[in-house]
């Protein structure tokens, strides 16, 4: 069902937008009200416009928001964060960024600063 959300949500909003929405809130269940201003902390964390397409598609619902750090940590990478930033950032041990990228199928080269988010 992640996997799932995770690939809806980031259709929805962007990359970027999902990422931020993953940072601020992931590993909750997040309420998504009918209205959301722009001083709401949802449109503070993933703009306005990726907040009013969350509220057209999630309105007066819950969600679980994924931690999606898989899809995360390549992001970092592709921004040329180092394996201790991006730990820091997924809240993992540095070798646990290691880990998690030895487990994926094309993991991003170090200092790529190619964006690849083919999970």
């Amino acid at each position: 069902m992640s996997e799932q959300l995770t690939e809806s949500l980031k259709a929805l909003l962007g990359v970027e937008a999902f990422v931020s929405l993953a940072e601020r809130f992931g590993g909750r269940r997040l309420y998504v009200p009918q209205t959301i201003g722009p001083d709401h902390e949802i449109a503070a964390a993933i703009g306005a416009e990726a907040a009013t397409k969350l509220m057209r598609r999630y309105s007066l619902a819950f969600i679980r928001v994924p931690l999606a750090r898989a899809l995360r940590a390549r992001h970092y990478r592709a921004r040329g964060l180092s394996n201790g930033e991006i730990a820091s950032r997924l809240g993992l041990t540095e070798t646990g960024v290691d880990k998690l990228f030895a487990r994926m199928d094309r993991p991003p080269a170090k200092g790529s600063g190619q964006l690849s988010l083919n999970i």
